[in-house]
Parts: structure tokens; C-alpha cells; sequence
């Protein structure tokens, strides 16, 4: 099928890695190298997770401030404006933030999805949420990201996976991608090829 619309997760992938989720676990009280933040706050009581979002509130406003645009993400972003194909944004951040880099940068989405409108990645909700927004089929978009949750959640919707392989963690996911990439203007070559296919 031809690519209709690109779905790109945030940190990582649109901007350079910023967090340390290390970091951050140790100074919310978890295991440093271990466990998911987002679903363990929820398992929280009120008051251990009121304190929890405020650490993580604090590292990511500092995570927007410190924003830096990947090498052609820019570009990227551009051609695809220029080739009529949707830009959509999902990230486990919340949905001001993502919302804030695009206004810091001078970047435009055609949606952003945040951890505050619905069931966070690698649940599917987003990528299903974005495709019938911009009225494609899954299997008409890309979702790029840097993660194994990026990945689990394409398939999980039927979009293509996509992973930019930035890190030794990245290298790790390679077998559940559709395609890997370096830097994330080779995505333009997987939509040239896979609009050629479907010709």
C-alpha cells in the first residue's frame, strides 16, 4: 500500500535523546533499572503519585527547554509536507510538551497524541486514534521511533514499524521492526519504495 501519513514518537526520534529514565526512576523511589514509570505511578497511592508527577513534570519541562532537533528532522519533515503525507506525533510525554518543542522548533504536526488522551504506547490506541483522524489505514502509515513500545505498538495497530537505531538499547529491537533506519530522513526511501510497490 502507498504510505499516506508518518507517525513519529518525540524524544529520541524527532529531538536527541534527553532523558535519563534511570535518573528519573531512582528519584521517584523505584528500581533504577527497572520497571516502566508511567504504569507503576498508576499503581501508586495518592500521594506517592502526586510526588512522582512532579518529578517527572520537572524533567520534562527541562527536557523542552533543552530540546534539540535529530540531524534532518527538519528536512524530513518538510519533504514530507511537500509529498501531501500526514504528520502525526505519539509520545508517552504529555501532549503540551510535544506541543511546546513543535512551537519552540517551528515544527507543524497534523496530530499529537500525549499519555493524556488515552491508554499510553505500546497500547495501539494512538496510532488507531491518528490513522482515523487522518482518515488512512494503518497499514498506509509509518511509525517511527527510537523504542521497543514504538514498534509493539505499530504492529499492534498494523502500521508499518519503523526504528531509528540511535543507541546500543535501540540496536536491541531490530528483529520487531519492519525497517530500520540510521538517520531519519531515510524514511523517505522506504515511502519511495513502498509506493512503488504498490503501483
Amino acid at each position: 500500500m502507498p504510505i499516506k501519513a508518518v507517525i513519529f514518537d518525540l524524544d529520541g526520534t524527532i529531538t536527541q535523546p534527553y532523558f535519563d529514565f534511570d535518573a528519573i526512576r531512582e528519584e521517584i523511589g523505584m528500581d533504577k533499572t527497572n520497571g516502566l514509570i508511567l504504569e507503576t505511578m498508576q499503581k501508586m497511592n495518592a500521594q506517592q503519585r502526586q510526588r512522582a508527577e512532579e518529578i517527572l513534570h520537572f524533567h520534562e519541562q527541562q527536557a523542552v527547554k533543552e530540546s534539540t532537533l535529530n540531524s534532518g528532522a527538519r528536512q524530513t519533515l518538510s519533504a514530507l509536507r511537500q509529498a501531501g503525507i500526514s504528520i502525526g506525533v505519539l509520545t508517552r510525554n504529555k501532549k503540551d510538551n510535544a506541543l511546546a518543542v513543535a512551537e519552540k522548533h517551528g515544527l507543524e504536526f497534523d496530530a499529537v497524541i500525549g499519555r493524556d488522551d488515552g491508554p499510553a504506547k505500546p497500547d495501539a490506541f494512538g496510532v488507531l486514534h491518528i490513522c482515523k483522524q487522518f482518515k488512512v489505514d494503518p497499514a498506509e502509515t509509518l511509525l517511527v521511533g527510537d523504542y521497543l513500545f514504538d514498534l509493539v505498538c505499530a504492529k499492534k495497530a498494523g502500521a508499518v514499524a519503523v526504528l531509528l537505531v540511535n543507541s546500543e538499547i535501540s540496536a536491541e529491537f531490530t528483529d520487531h521492526a519492519d525497517f530500520c533506519i540510521e538517520t531519519i530522513d531515510q524514511i523517505l526511501q522506504i515511502i519511495e519504495q513502498c509506493n512503488k510497490a504498490s503501483q
